[in-house]
């Protein structure tokens, strides 16, 4: 299969990267402190959970898309018509030389953000932050697939003769992993966009504990955003409204774990959480 390549040559980017980023940004006292058994026992369920929510949207995705054509409601129209000709004019004025960084961004980048965030949080002083990260990566997901299912979206690139699918046309191998993850309907939010929102909330939030992490998970997560509409796969509307999505799934996801940790009497949010989102986390 064509895509198989591209996969591997994925994976070993991710892992370089996740490697690479923990040395600096881990001490090997920090990895001493951490007692692995205890904390797989203590966020077990949230893992659980998030791999069930993960593996259920793997198998329904096909039903998914029976269900959303059989519905018709396709806004793709309506979506273009609030934004006008953003995309193709953004792709007009950023240099065609960024196409390899922002390529990389949109399959490497993002993926390298999904992961990197989970693994560090594992090993923190704490388990808590994994565990609303679990559940912010849950409501995305599980929003998203409600969203994908109720409605049909096609990016700028399927739908305007003036936009070009930069990264398909120079790479095209890489249309065959995308396509194996996700239907060119899936675009209304962007999760692309959220998921990367999401982690630099957190990056935000642990930079004290990991000041190296918050400016790499910036640039990364502003690079995957922005690649988004350069490479023409999403809508202006699809990336303001996974910003929206991703900072209100950290907001629930700390609210609910709160409640499931310390009770349903009240939420209490620990001390090292005051900061709030920042306001330019999807930039």
């Amino acid at each position: 299969m064509a895509f198989i390549p591209i996969a591997v040559l994925t994976v070993l980017v991710v892992l370089t990267g996740l490697s690479m980023t923990c040395a600096l940004c881990l001490t090997p006292r920090q990895l001493r402190s951490v007692g692995v058994g205890d904390r797989l026992r203590d966020v077990s369920p949230y893992l659980g959970a998030a791999a069930v929510c993960f593996l259920a949207k793997r198998a329904t995705d096909g039903y998914s898309l029976r269900i959303s054509r059989a519905l018709g409601w396709d806004v793709t129209d309506e979506l273009h018509a609030i934004e006008g000709g953003f995309v193709p004019a953004f792709q007009e004025v950023v240099p065609g030389a960024t196409l390899e960084f922002f390529a990389a961004m949109y399959m490497f980048g993002f993926p390298f953000l999904i992961a990197t965030a989970p693994v560090l949080y594992f090993l923190s002083p704490t388990g808590r932050r994994l565990k609303e990260l679990l559940v912010a990566y849950l409501l995305n997901y599980v929003v998203g697939a409600i969203c994908y299912t109720l409605v049909i979206a096609y990016g700028p690139r399927n739908h305007l003769a003036s936009v070009e699918g930069l990264m398909y046309v120079a790479y095209p191998a890489t249309q065959d992993l995308t396509a194996a993850m996700s239907a060119n309907t899936d675009v209304f939010p962007s999760l692309h966009t959220s998921l990367a929102v999401v982690v630099v909330c957190f990056a935000w939030w642990s930079r004290r504990e990991y000041p190296r992490w918050y400016p790499i998970a910036a640039v990364v997560g502003s690079g995957v955003v922005l690649s988004t509409m350069y490479l023409g796969i999403h809508w202006l509307v699809d990336v303001v409204a996974g910003v929206a999505l991703g900072v209100g799934s950290v907001h629930a996801a700390r609210r609910l774990v709160a409640r499931l940790e310390d009770g349903a009497g009240g939420v209490s949010i620990p001390a090292d959480h005051g900061e709030g989102v920042p306001s330019d986390a999807g930039d």
